[in-house]
């Protein structure tokens, strides 16, 4: 069996898809953290069958909503004194800004590079996002 120091403060992101924990690392370039990080790979799970885990031995922003386009299966544990103090449900988010990028050629957004992309939530299920201005449709895990 696996076994890995507790957190004194810091952050667990768990009940990642197997295979999606590389998408988080590399986005929240750990590879480049001064501090501890265990990422795991294909670990057992009861309720998903296997799962990523990220452990960050530190307390750092992250950016719920592009975390919850990656994955909204996500729990995030925050971690104070070596005692759970927050779990954070991710969910995919119902409004993103910024993140997803319209590739419709007669798009505002397209030729008038100072407008935000806006997509809002169409379909959950799907994981489908709709431009607010030209009704192009985008998914989520096609964010940068």
């Amino acid at each position: 069996m696996l076994n890995i120091a507790k957190i004194k403060n810091g952050i667990v992101i768990d009940h990642i898809k197997a295979g999606q924990g590389i998408k988080i690392f590399n986005w929240l370039k750990l590879d480049k953290a001064p501090y501890t990080v265990a990422f795991v790979v294909n670990a057992s799970s009861d309720r998903m069958g296997r799962k990523d885990i990220i452990k960050i031995d530190d307390t750092i922003t992250i950016d719920f909503p592009i975390l919850g386009l990656i994955d909204p299966s996500i729990t995030v544990n925050i971690i104070e004194n070596e005692v759970i103090t927050e779990k954070i449900q991710l969910r995919l988010p119902e409004r993103v800004e910024n993140i997803l990028t319209c590739k419709n050629p007669r798009c505002v957004t397209y030729t008038e590079k100072y407008i935000p992309h806006i997509f809002l939530l169409e379909d959950a299920e799907r994981g489908s996002y709709r431009c607010e201005y030209c009704d192009e449709i985008r998914f989520a895990g096609d964010f940068r």
